[in-house]
């Protein structure tokens, strides 16, 4: 059927969005630009200006200070006022038990120690038997835990938490995995050993059985078996540079977001070997790919939809040169978000972007006096996002520090657009008043079923918000 022909059939009996120009075959250029804004409906606080931007107009009118919502609502929180330190950080997991208990667990710090002021070192275990009502069960305080950084995973099939001690550059790579299936409440820890090489993100494979630890800053890639969670192993240390990773359904391929200083964006890596336990695994480099706009590649996260298979891939900070990987203040270069289709994993491609108005060249200048604007790690920039399923997700959320958490409706891989919007009410902030509220950089986690997302802001807490108006 020519292209022709079948757009004209997709237009005579299209009834929901997205339902034209996502044609497997299509070659159409990726638009640029911003992603097209939330309109908002009843019940929102919208932003006042540009898409994604807090003024400092807002900040002196006192118009930040009540948040801005758009087809959202909040549901419950676990926040410290006017926090000294840090409260939260970069990972937000959500984990049901066999008996039916629903839980969740973050980290709290960005940078170790930054969350010592508020007595709230570790990863908080949280009861959410009630939504509206989070209560912390306990905290998690092994090494792993006191600093995981970015490594922080749930495996929902093994039913597993694990993490790598890391920082900002590499922390001895300590593994901690502990069991949840009995009560996620009370999460039991099974081993704490070094069997990782340096921490700073991580990866697993969904069945729980691989453990991958990464840095950003060392070509470590190490894959540790924890299929028997009291005695973990190292597998293989490769010498791919790796910041964040994920792994597809079957365990057979892993989506590296490679550091830009090595001029790569996304590596596609066969790990079949290491799933299927070889006794001399090797890794195979299937392809790798670069973009236009590129920051510092943060994580790839593999779904399909309509049966096609694709990459959510999110860069974070910003930068002033595609391949510096160095994190530049209000720099040009905002690598936000992109889906590429990976229909043919040898030829990757970019099929389109996730982006706001304050990521665009042309307005970094307008926004650049904004409080918290000039932020070296942080700014107007995306951290992390991800999707509730792998399989036909509707929605992507991403985190995008100064502006929030964002939704996007991505049924359309082709033509994403934003649906919705929370960024928390700012408030003053104990030893960072000069700094904004709002740093929304968490990996999300969600609740398909009642049309919840989690995540964690760093200078407040945690998160339960509702999206409203039928936006999801």
């Amino acid at each position: 059927m020519s292209a022709i022909i079948r757009l004209a059939l997709c237009l005579a009996v299209a009834t929901t969005v997205g339902a034209c120009g996502s044609s497997s075959d299509s070659a159409a250029p990726v638009a640029q630009g911003p992603t097209p804004k939330a309109r908002c409906g009843p019940g929102s606080r919208p932003e006042t200006g540009l898409q994604g931007r807090v003024s400092a107009e807002d900040h002196e009118s006192g118009r930040a200070a009540q948040g801005y919502t758009c087809n959202t609502e909040l549901v419950g929180s676990y926040t410290t006022p006017t926090a000294l330190g840090t409260v939260g950080g970069f990972k937000v997991q959500r984990y049901v038990d066999k008996a039916g208990r629903e839980c969740a667990y973050y980290d709290t710090t960005t940078l170790f120690p930054t969350n010592l002021l508020e007595g709230s070192i570790g990863v908080n275990v949280m009861d959410m038997s009630d939504p509206a009502n989070p209560v912390l069960a306990r905290r998690l305080v092994t090494p792993a835990m006191l600093s995981p950084h970015e490594s922080l995973l749930v495996s929902q099939e093994a039913g597993v938490l694990a993490a790598v001690m890391g920082n900002i550059i590499a922390y001895p790579g300590i593994v901690d995995v502990y069991d949840l299936s009995a009560d996620c409440r009370d999460p039991q820890l099974r081993a704490s050993s070094l069997t990782g090489v340096f921490g700073h993100e991580s990866g697993m494979a969904p069945d729980g059985r691989t453990f991958y630890t990464s840095s950003v800053g060392t070509p470590t890639l190490t894959a540790v078996d924890i299929s028997d969670p009291a005695n973990p192993r190292r597998l293989l240390t490769t010498d791919y540079r790796s910041h964040g990773l994920s792994v597809s359904a079957d365990g057979n391929r892993a989506f590296l977001a490679s550091a830009s200083l090595t001029g790569t964006g996304m590596v596609i890596l066969d790990v079949s070997d290491i799933q299927a336990r070889k006794a001399d695994p090797q890794v195979r480099e299937i392809s790798r790919l670069t973009w236009d706009n590129m920051s510092i590649p943060q994580n790839a996260i593999p779904f399909t939809r309509d049966g096609r298979p694709y990459v959510l891939e999110f860069d974070e900070f910003a930068s002033n040169s595609n391949t510096s990987g160095i994190p530049a203040a209000t720099g040009l270069h905002v690598g936000a978000a992109r889906i590429i289709d990976i229909a043919d994993e040898t030829e990757p491609r970019v099929i389109s972007q996730l982006r706001l108005e304050v990521h665009e060249p042309q307005h970094r200048e307008t926004v650049a006096d904004d409080p918290g604007a000039d932020a070296v790690t942080g700014g107007y920039a995306a951290h992390y996002c991800d999707v509730p399923t792998r399989v036909d997700p509707d929605i992507a959320a991403c985190t995008m520090i100064l502006s929030g958490l964002r939704v996007f409706d991505i049924r359309d891989p082709h033509h994403p657009r934003e649906i919705a919007y929370y960024n928390a009410p700012m408030e003053a902030r104990g030893l960072f008043d000069a700094a904004p509220a709002s740093q929304a950089v968490s990996s999300p986690a969600f609740v398909p079923e009642r049309r919840e997302i989690w995540y964690s802001d760093a200078y407040s807490g945690f998160y339960v918000v509702r999206v409203t108006n039928d936006a999801w």
